[in-house]
């Protein structure tokens, strides 16, 4: 598993590609805490566009990272998501609670309008 990130304002994605795995999943966990502690970022954008393959531990990373994001006042959003991805997510439960976009640019879009809107 590789990630890379791109930070706007006190947004941070995290572009994932590879398995998201039992092995995996430990290591996205702390390089995602660890980048988004770094750079201050309150939320978060999972983009899954290089993934081919996850099994519950990436449910699971999935789901501590919404909590961590939550605990700040944050939101997330995933994106990228392949037809076998959303398969996944969505059996899981995950887009009941998160938000989901196409791609990276419409995910950060949506964080920020809904952050004006919170504002009003």
């Amino acid at each position: 598993m590789q990630i890379e990130f791109e930070l706007s304002d006190d947004i941070i994605a995290a572009i994932l590609n590879g398995e998201l795995d039992h092995h995996s999943a430990v290591c996205a966990r702390t390089d995602i805490d660890h980048a988004m502690e770094v750079y201050r970022a309150k939320h978060l954008v999972l983009d899954f566009s290089g993934v081919d393959f996850a099994d519950s531990s990436g449910i699971g990373m999935i789901m501590g990272r919404y909590n961590k994001v939550k605990e700040k006042g944050g939101r997330i959003v995933l994106c990228g998501c392949s037809p076998y991805m959303r398969k996944i997510l969505e059996m899981a439960g995950i887009f009941t609670i998160i938000a989901e976009a196409d791609d990276r640019e419409s995910a950060m879009r949506l964080i920020k309008e809904r952050g004006e809107e919170d504002e009003r």
